[in-house]
């Protein structure tokens, strides 16, 4: 496993770490056994970064982290988000006495006393642009509650708002073959200010794994069904923005990006590796074989500088005028 600094900050994470949505729910059907087991063998592979939210599962996959990482808390990071159990565009939601519990209810499941990085989960811009929540989390990092704290954001304008706040050590973006636009200004902003990049979604609900057929279908629990246009959500988090059909179609326009990379899975995140602003990938995962799988991105061959160029104007000419959403 190779690893990569948070930005400027004291923790050197693998560039393959793991979310944990999946396990939590949302994602159809759920197996805790394998959850655990797939943990296990993300640690044993040296994976020491895992992100998770309160509302994943209402708790749940924080509390499979705390099972997992029980007695290896100095050293296994753990980053976690909040907001989205309350009304997102309520001020109070953001207020110190909101947040401190919202981060106390996170540390009792994951059986911590401190936790390394604690994210704003997508707020909308009015909130960051108030700025109050900022200084909440500014304060409960000098009561040693958090070591760092970041923000994850739906849109590049977002991104770069946050970066205007000096103690924002993070940020985590939608970031994939289909959704390059970070490339152009956040990610090189970002890295000059000594802020890391999470990327979430790196394989588009799935869509980079070239596995989808246009007849593909997903239980009512999964977000890929009962989100696919938005109704719960942001849109852009399933299917990176695109409807389901014409993302199949694109993503079989890829095939041969595999090729010499053993599959689209790893020839996905090995293409994110390549961007040195982006601190780590993390993918979900729901088993075993999904880990194992994920794991050998980073020993898959690189691209070439044709072939990145190739990707953005694929990128540019089909697939940027079928996002939906703000990004």
């Amino acid at each position: 496993m190779r690893y990569r600094q948070l930005g400027s900050t004291d923790l050197n994470v693998s560039e393959i770490s793991f979310g944990t949505w999946a396990i939590g729910g949302a994602w159809g059907e759920t197996n805790d056994k394998e959850a655990l087991n797939g943990l296990e063998r993300a640690m044993d592979e040296g994976v020491n970064f895992f992100d998770t939210a309160d509302v994943y599962g209402d708790g749940h996959s924080e509390e499979l982290l705390a099972k997992a990482t029980k007695g290896k808390e100095d050293k296994i990071y753990v980053a976690s988000k909040f907001c989205r159990a309350g009304d997102i565009h309520d001020s109070t939601t953001y207020s110190e006495a909101s947040v401190t519990t919202y981060l106390e209810n996170t540390l009792q499941r994951l059986g911590r006393e401190r936790l390394d990085l604690y994210q704003i989960h997508c707020p909308p811009m009015e909130i960051l642009k108030d700025g109050n929540v900022f200084h909440v989390l500014d304060k409960l990092q000098q009561q040693g509650k958090i070591r760092h704290y970041g923000v994850s954001v739906e849109t590049v304008e977002e991104g770069l708002l946050c970066l205007e706040h000096p103690n924002v050590r993070a940020l985590q973006v939608i970031f994939n073959i289909f959704r390059q636009k970070p490339v152009e200004q956040l990610l090189p902003k970002a890295k000059a200010q000594g802020v890391g990049i999470l990327t979430r979604l790196p394989l588009a609900s799935g869509l980079l794994t070239g596995k989808f057929t246009k007849a593909s279908s997903f239980s009512e629990d999964d977000h890929r069904s009962f989100n696919r246009e938005g109704e719960k959500f942001n849109v852009g988090e399933t299917f990176a923005g695109l409807p389901f059909e014409k993302g199949v179609e694109l993503s079989e326009n890829l095939n041969w990006i595999a090729d010499g990379r053993g599959n689209m899975t790893r020839a996905a995140l090995k293409w994110i590796l390549e961007h040195e602003e982006v601190t780590c990938v993390i993918p979900g995962f729901k088993s075993v074989r999904q880990v194992e799988d994920n794991l050998q991105a980073h020993q898959s061959a690189g691209y070439s500088k044709e072939e990145m160029n190739r990707l953005y104007n694929f990128y540019t000419h089909n697939v940027f005028p079928h996002i939906r959403g703000s990004y």
